[in-house]
């Protein structure tokens, strides 16, 4: 089911409907919050959906179960929402008009304001707790288990137990009101089972963060943007933990806030450089701002990776809500014949795992690296496994040539001399040799030996030698995920990112009506030969994707010469996450297979 809370930004709401969501984890269920805000302060809509599915379905579903509807500037279209048979759960301490009265939906006053200005004196102190009311009215009426609830408010309160007691008065408050008033539990209820295993409730953002801090990362140079500014936080909080020496309590990182994108981008690259393993994390605005810094990097050959949290554009777009439409802007960034390395993750898990592996995939291929999450990635929590880290696991810096090294040489270094026929040069660390091994870097044309020339055949060695290194990189960046195996359909999906948890409820949904589809996720760009394959053996391929122009069909096209009537477009930029609901009924059109 699906419970949404409509309510106004900066009444404090946020903080109780999270916990309303933990808890329902805690009692071993399935869980998918989904934090809807807007880019204001306050005074706007808010909302915030909690899906709770007994198969494990966690991405969002349209149609609403259950609302607890307390803004009157989002109502109507909030009692729209609701499904037939649904319920909708409001402050009865004003009477509820006419207008939003439906013959197929069940109401159930609660009198939040009402109990809450008698039983507290602060009116900020009435509004907070209101929230804390219909959470425990909703714990009665869905047969919650209270002492989950208890347990997660000491926890979240830890730091301020002088709140806690107040806490339990607004739970207690809500809880008695249904228990005298009102008919309970409702008919949809939440029980608690075993479902979820030593599964986490974590967002991507901090995931990512702590993947930094296991990939090796030693600098973080960054400028606020929204929803990017929790990878910061993230690396910021777990290296404070795991980056400073217990003894002399020095700290083994950098985290520089910088006065803008550009020279957060510059501070990276240098820092790289210079022989750290450095990173920032942004979004689109930052990533058109840092482009012709991403396009030195790329020509001088230096590692960095940057975090794209995705979020709606163009321009300022909407920043509070997600889209997958970076993916032309980040994989061409910069002027000239630039590619860049892509790695698409979809859990936290993959945020952890795959900034880590961007890490190496920058100082092997001495590029730049992207990572590209996106806002529902990004700042809302998932399910996902514990975080595990391989201890016997090395890093992988790439050619970088030692003292030894230099003076064990018979032939002259070059930095650009492709010595391997890969396409990676061997690079040197300043300061590594007091007299071999130095060399200038420039952004502009230059020869094998790192000297300035404006050779038209020089530089066309030198990119032909770059666009080398774009194919070695195929067999190093991580593969597609097939969920279903081998091919046994002459229809396939594609999807990426976040549409993996739509994508593959909707696969699950047609196959109960008798269609099977192949399916595949991919993970990174370049593309491999599975990728290529895959798109070969089908007569038609559905596209998932979340932006407008089918960005990432276009990328196919462009860098598999796939044929553009073979990929078929599902597309969802409305900036909420795609539903199985859509892809399930574009499917169903094109195959002229009735939905109901």
């Amino acid at each position: 089911m699906v419970i949404r809370f409509a309510n106004v930004n900066g009444t404090g709401s946020a903080s109780a409907n999270n916990l309303f969501s933990k808890a329902i984890f805690r009692m071993g269920l399935p869980v998918s919050p989904k934090n809807i805000f807007p880019s204001n302060i306050q005074g706007l809509p808010t909302w915030y959906e909690v899906r709770v599915s007994e198969k494990g379905y966690l991405g969002r579903r349209a149609g609403i179960d259950l609302l607890v509807g307390v803004n009157p500037q989002s109502l109507r279209e909030d009692v729209d929402s609701i499904r037939p048979g649904g319920y909708l759960v409001y402050d009865n301490t004003k009477r509820l008009h006419d207008e939003y009265i439906r013959e197929d939906i069940s109401y159930i006053g609660i009198p939040m304001m009402e109990l809450s200005i008698k039983h507290f004196g602060n009116p900020r102190i009435q509004q907070l707790l209101k929230n804390m009311i219909y959470v425990g009215a909703l714990a009665a009426l869905l047969n919650m288990d209270i002492e989950v609830l208890k347990e997660v408010i000491t926890e979240q309160f830890a730091r301020k137990p002088k709140l806690i007691p107040s806490n339990f008065q607004a739970l207690e408050l809500g809880l008695n009101y249904v228990y005298e008033n009102l008919d309970y539990p409702l008919d949809i209820r939440l029980e608690t089972r075993d479902l979820i295993g030593d599964s986490i409730l974590i967002e991507g953002n901090e995931a990512t963060g702590l993947g930094a801090v296991y990939g090796g990362a030693t600098v973080m140079a960054w400028y606020p943007i929204t929803p990017s500014t929790d990878v910061a936080k993230g690396f910021e909080t777990y290296a404070k933990k795991l980056r400073i020496d217990p003894e002399t309590r020095e700290k083994k990182y950098a985290f520089v806030q910088a006065e803008d994108e550009l020279a957060a981008v510059g501070m990276v690259i240098g820092a790289a450089w210079n022989g750290a393993r450095a990173f920032t994390a942004t979004s689109g605005p930052g990533v058109s701002l840092m482009s012709e810094f991403l396009g030195l990097a790329y020509f001088a050959e230096i590692p960095m990776v940057l975090v794209n949290v995705q979020r709606g554009g163009p321009s300022t777009g909407m920043p509070t809500r997600t889209q997958q439409a970076d993916i032309l802007s980040s994989a061409y960034a910069s002027h000239g014949d630039t590619k860049h390395i892509l790695l698409f993750p979809s859990t936290p898990t993959e945020c952890f795992e795959m900034m880590a592996d961007a890490l190496d995939l920058a100082d092997r291929f001495q590029t730049p690296v992207m990572v590209m999450s996106d806002l529902d990635l990004g700042m809302n929590s998932h399910v996902c496994p514990p975080l595990k880290w391989d201890d016997s696991r090395t890093y992988d810096f790439g050619k970088v040539l030692s003292a030894e090294d230099l003076d064990a040489r018979t032939t002259p270094w070059g930095r650009y001399l492709d010595e391997d026929g890969d396409g990676i040069t061997y690079r040197t660390i300043p300061g590594t040799h007091p007299t071999k091994g130095s060399y200038f870097t420039r952004g502009t044309s230059r020869d094998e030996y790192a000297r300035y020339t404006e050779s038209g055949e020089a530089y066309v060695r030198i990119v032909d030698r770059m666009n080398k290194k774009w194919e070695t990189a195929k067999s190093y960046v991580p593969g597609p995920f097939f969920p279903y195996g081998k091919n046994e359909s002459k229809y396939g999906v594609i999807y990426f990112g976040t549409t993996n948890y739509a994508a593959r409820e909707a696969l699950d949904l047609l196959e109960e009506k008798g269609i099977k589809l192949d399916a595949m996720r991919v993970r990174s760009l370049p593309f491999n030969e599975e990728v290529e394959t895959f798109i070969r053996q089908h007569d038609k391929v559905f596209m998932i994707e979340q932006n407008r122009d089918a960005q990432f069909r276009t990328l196919l096209m462009n860098e598999l010469d796939a044929s553009p009537e073979k990929l078929i477009s599902i597309l969802n930029y409305d900036g909420m996450p795609i539903t199985a609901d859509l892809i399930m009924q574009k499917i169903s059109q094109f195959l002229s297979i009735p939905t109901v």
